[in-house]
């Protein structure tokens, strides 16, 4: 997605007020149905209304902004850090690469003059000369690892001299000399790079973006797959799982800002139960209401009570106020940690939709003392 600021138009600083009108001057210009013949103007209608839906939202936009001046800022101090780190690279290539190439030739001429020696004799190996070089620690010092690509380069210049293969080689001193500064080179430089690994840089973290997702009970029962759509014109896709309830946040690694030279963040998506659902949650337990009459409320009586996935038949027992809850036991949200919540019901008293001569005549009597 673009900056959001330039695709409304607005300053950086601009107030609320600013934004929705700028926003709402934007959406007639180039609403659809004011652009018929213009077969982009729903994806810019579309841009225009994710730019205001990450600027209206206070906490969107303070997310946005300081991630924007953090990788404004890393990317102007690496620019200068860059040019600076780059002059003192090649001015340490340049005095490893001539150390290389001094101690090349010496071990150059020291394993020519040991194979005159007796055959048992040791002569001085790739390992040996990084060893002699560096030293045993040096691969704790993170200038001697640029020396790999020094050497690297010496490697190249030695071969560049040897004789190409298929050659016949004369048996003069040059020929031998080159052959074998071409083979110490490239051992050498296998050597530096066994030895010395270097690290790769963490890189920094881009702020983490948050979002909701409504859902219902039966969605977290039957562990279904969730779509969140996110301002930057994406779909996210999770599937709920065990220990999920309302106000559970699902945080979804790499899936947040993409910002330069930054690593992505991560996509923090808060559940939240549909308000207008039959059953609410509280932890895992999942709560319904049963209606009952006034004489099943007094006699008892058994019943069918509706869940999310079906009905479960109930038995209300006598003398039942609207104050009674009943438990179904394990019939709620899986926990994650092998149980599960209850299905609580909690009973209402309801009265006949006509009034009931009898029913009246009865609670008359009841309350004025009247016994029949």
């Amino acid at each position: 997605m673009r900056d959001p600021y330039s695709i409304l138009g607005v300053k950086r600083d601009a107030r609320h007020e600013e934004i929705k009108a700028a926003w709402r001057t934007k959406a007639k210009t180039v609403h659809p149905d004011a652009n018929r013949d213009d077969p982009d103007a729903s994806a810019r209608f579309a841009e225009i209304g994710q730019a205001y839906d990450l600027l209206k939202d206070p906490k969107k936009r303070d997310l946005y902004d300081q991630a924007r001046r953090a990788a404004e800022k890393k990317q102007r101090g690496e620019t200068i850090m860059q040019q600076r780190e780059a002059a003192r690279e090649a001015a340490e290539r340049a005095r490893a690469a001539e150390k290389l190439m001094e101690e090349l030739a010496r071990a150059d001429a020291r394993n020519r003059a040991q194979s005159g020696q007796k055959a048992d004799a040791k002569a001085e190996t790739a390992e040996d000369v990084v060893e002699r070089i560096f030293g045993a620690e040096a691969q704790n010092d993170p200038k001697v690892q640029q020396a790999a690509e020094a050497a690297k380069a010496a490697a190249s210049a030695a071969k560049s001299d040897a004789p190409a293969t298929g050659e016949a080689l004369q048996p003069g001193a040059a020929d031998d000399k080159s052959a074998a500064a071409a083979s110490l080179a490239a051992n050498l430089f296998s050597a530096l790079v066994r030895r010395f690994r270097t690290p790769q840089p963490v890189p920094e973290k881009a702020p983490d973006i948050t979002a909701e997702a409504t859902v219902t009970v039966a969605d977290l029962l039957e562990h279904k797959w969730i779509t969140v759509p996110l301002a930057d014109e994406r779909e996210v896709r999770f599937q709920l799982e065990a220990g999920m309830t309302d106000g559970h946040v699902v945080r979804l690694k790499g899936q947040g800002l993409k910002l330069p030279n930054m690593a992505r963040g991560d996509l923090a998506v808060t559940l939240l139960t549909a308000r207008d659902d039959a059953f609410s949650l509280r932890g895992f337990d999942i709560h319904t209401t049963l209606a009952i009459s006034l004489g099943d409320a007094v006699l008892g009586c058994d019943a069918k009570v509706r869940t999310p996935l079906g009905e479960e038949n109930v038995t209300i027992p006598a003398w039942s106020g609207s104050d009674r809850v009943l438990r179904l036991a394990g019939k709620g949200l899986a926990d994650g940690n092998g149980g599960a919540g209850d299905l609580v019901i909690e009973l209402r008293i309801i009265l006949l939709e006509k009034p009931d001569e009898k029913v009246t005549d009865l609670m008359r009597h009841m309350r004025e003392g009247l016994y029949l």
